[in-house]
């Protein structure tokens, strides 16, 4: 099952231990890692990358995954995030985009207080053991959430309700008086060019979806690979 975890530590030479722990995990087929870093949430609440993965194609897909997810916990990314990651507009980013509940993200930075780390992830994993066994054992308060598409079905519910409002104020125009005809063309135009937003929104996010499905199939080939050549080695 993909899921977002966050474990959360009191010193940095756990959180890089935690990370350690977690790439073994992935090399014995525990779980399987498609983006990770290590954070770090400053005195002053802004939030870090301290450690990440560079190596493609995780690096493509950590783009789209750190730009979306870690402006919520607490304030703005500092920039030792660097180029090339995608730093949030603002200071947070929009829930909708990383399909994760207002809960998840409360209970993180209820526990990401100032001058602590965290191990972040997005994973897949069959079993929740392995993972919290290994982490427990360096004494990190772990959350999980899998990743939900109820998010998008509402966007695209709420984008086919522009459209049937759009059809209709269409229908009332063509029968209306020209005094009516000129008013209802405004609101016409109004609405449209709202829904037009929209659906260029929906278009990125669908592309963007798109891209990182990609990528994390090429993380899934480069494991099997792996294994194969480990195999043939033996």
């Amino acid at each position: 099952m993909d899921r977002v975890i966050v474990v959360v530590f009191d010193s940095e030479n756990k959180a890089i231990e935690a990370r350690m722990a977690l790439w073994h995990l992935d090399t014995e087929d525990s779980l399987t890692i498609y983006a990770d870093a290590v954070i770090q949430k400053k005195a002053d609440g802004t939030t870090v990358i301290k450690q990440k993965d560079d190596q493609a194609p995780l690096a493509a897909l950590a783009g789209t995954f750190w730009g979306s997810f870690l402006g919520l916990f607490g304030g703005p990314i500092g920039l030792a995030v660097g180029a090339g990651v995608g730093l949030v507009s603002g200071v947070t980013a929009d829930l909708r985009d990383i399909r994760l509940g207002h809960d998840f993200i409360e209970d993180v930075n209820r526990l990401l207080l100032p001058n602590h780390w965290a191990l972040v992830a997005e994973i897949d994993e069959g079993w929740t053991t392995p993972l919290d066994t290994s982490m427990e054992a360096l004494g990190g308060a772990i959350i999980r959430r899998s990743l939900s598409e109820e998010k998008r079905r509402i966007h695209d519910q709420h984008i086919d309700a522009m459209k049937a409002d759009l059809a209709q104020m269409k229908a009332e125009q063509a029968k209306a008086h020209a005094d009516r005809k000129a008013k209802l063309q405004d609101k016409i135009n109004q609405l449209d060019t709202r829904l037009q937003a929209q659906l260029q929104k929906a278009k990125e996010k669908r592309e963007a979806s798109e891209r990182e499905e990609k990528a994390k199939v090429e993380v899934l080939k480069a494991k099997a690979a792996a294994a194969k050549a480990k195999v043939k080695a033996s």
